[in-house]
């Protein structure tokens, strides 16, 4: 494979990368974190930066190292001295037998999954659009009918209808989810576009003690407080298996009266309306990551709603953006199966499972 190559960056101890070297994230080997660079350009010093023997035909190496019988391989060799230092050693790494054919082969072998690939990404850009067209759909759903409902009652700040804004604390977890009666703290990914995912949290370790006062309940209305200018703010309310969970500091906590419902302050939070008063009070000294204050939260204008008028919107927003859900996770379905189908191609390709000649042949007669 060839020695690492020193930096000659002007940025210290940074190393650079140029067309054809192999570039390593030994952090995130199993996730696909390992490729041959197509431009110039410096990485981190954790990075691991290699220049290919003549012998290697670097697109045909770019697709051996990522395909699945290696991730499989650096997934056996990962270790840390830490939960939170996990890596694939220089050690393992260089030791690595490399499954190599002919050059000729290589070349034919990435020419085939170079066209094949680009033909499966193209499809996948095809299901993201309309993915995102259900997305805008559904926006504007939800927008026709909190805008009309606000024009017809009126609107009040949420602050009367708030007691309590709590904001919990992230402690150091493991890197990976609970499992069955542990502990676990939610990430921020646990809160999507108003959907609530419980599997989305962090394991706290053995021998941490629980904040009781930051478990989760079932219909807890919760706010992301840092993140994008376009996530920032996002809501959902809690609901599953929530026993266990444990609010992060990157969430709020919203407490509200009996006098409006978690769902409706949650839909109204997910128009355009209080959308646009979020990013335009979100506070940051980068735009990559901008925080919402409790106090920000406290004067969003919500439709003065009845708690009729609350469970009707709240029903007719979930009937009609029920049947964009069940399109959209059919398209992300598809998704995970061109994912697969990608993974599968380019790993019986390089292992010579598949003859690319003739899966060329039948490509084109089916074209």
């Amino acid at each position: 494979m060839g020695k690492q190559i020193p930096s000659k960056s002007t940025i210290q101890r940074y190393w650079i990368a140029r067309p054809g070297n192999l570039v390593v994230n030994p952090m995130w080997l199993v996730g696909g974190g390992i490729g041959v660079s197509q431009v110039t350009g410096a990485v981190s010093p954790d990075y691991r930066v290699y220049k290919l023997g003549s012998k290697l035909f670097p697109p045909f190496i770019h697709h051996l190292l990522r395909s699945q019988p290696y991730r499989d391989q650096y997934r056996l060799y990962m270790r840390a001295e830490t939960t939170f230092d996990r890596r694939v050693s220089k050690l393992n790494f260089h030791p690595m037998p490399l499954l190599i054919p002919p050059l000729e082969e290589q070349r034919r072998i990435a020419d085939f999954l170079d066209s094949e690939t680009a033909r499966i990404d193209r499809l996948d850009m095809l299901q993201r659009e309309a993915l995102e067209l259900l997305g805008e759909r559904e926006l504007a759903i939800r927008d026709g009918l909190v805008n009309g409902l606000a024009q017809k009652i009126g609107e009040v700040p949420l602050r009367r209808f708030i007691t309590r804004i709590d904001q919990g604390e992230s402690p150091q977890c493991e890197a990976f989810p609970r499992e069955d009666d542990e502990w676990g703290v939610l990430k921020l990914s646990a809160i999507k576009s108003g959907r609530f995912n419980a599997k989305e949290n962090k394991r706290l370790p053995s021998g941490e003690e629980p904040r009781i006062e930051y478990e989760i309940r079932p219909g807890d209305l919760l706010v992301t407080r840092a993140n994008t200018p376009q996530l920032v703010g996002d809501v959902a309310v809690a609901y599953g298996k929530v026993q266990g969970l444990l609010l992060p500091d990157l969430i709020y906590r919203i407490s509200l009266t009996s006098d409006v419902s978690p769902e409706y302050v949650a839909q109204v939070a997910l128009s355009g309306r209080v959308r646009s008063l979020i990013q335009s009070t979100a506070r940051g000294s980068s735009q990559s990551m901008v925080k919402l204050r409790g106090e920000d939260i406290r004067e969003w204008l919500i439709p003065a709603a009845t708690s009729t008028q609350q469970e009707s919107l709240v029903r007719e927003i979930n009937q009609c953006t029920s049947v964009i859900e069940r399109a959209a996770n059919t398209i992300r379905r598809q998704l995970d199966l061109l994912a697969e189908r990608r993974q599968t191609l380019i790993s019986a390709a390089v292992t010579g499972q598949l003859d690319v000649t003739t899966a060329r042949r039948t490509t084109a007669q089916l074209s």
